[in-house]
């Protein structure tokens, strides 16, 4: 049964393109809201806390901070809304899941930049 679901995500559902990004990047997302009849074009730009899953199914989660309060939110990458991703900064973080970005704040949450040679 897995193998026949498996066979029909990878046929049916549109997969995008966006550039590779991991845990500590900095990406600006653009996605459509629709408000009665008219749509308009949002944009959410955070750190990226983890990716998760794979295939069709695979969402990713993004946090930034409003004001004082902490936002996060959970985009799934084949969702139809979204219409590009940018990635503004790559950090350089040691896990693929940084759930302890939360607890800091100040210059503790700064995440330093990848250097590429």
């Amino acid at each position: 049964m897995e193998a026949l679901i498996k066979f029909v995500q990878d046929e049916f559902v549109t997969t995008k393109d966006f550039p590779d990004f991991a845990a500590g990047d900095t990406i600006t997302v653009y996605y459509e809201i629709r408000e009665g009849e008219k749509t308009r074009t949002q944009f959410f730009r955070g750190v990226v806390i983890q990716r998760r899953g794979s295939g069709s199914t695979e969402t990713f989660t993004i946090r930034k901070m409003s004001g004082t309060v902490g936002v996060e939110r959970i985009f799934p990458v084949n969702l139809p809304a979204l219409q590009r991703v940018e990635v503004n900064k790559r950090g350089k973080v040691r896990r693929a899941r940084i759930f302890y970005f939360r607890g800091l704040t100040g210059k503790k949450a700064r995440i330093k930049e990848r250097r590429f040679k």
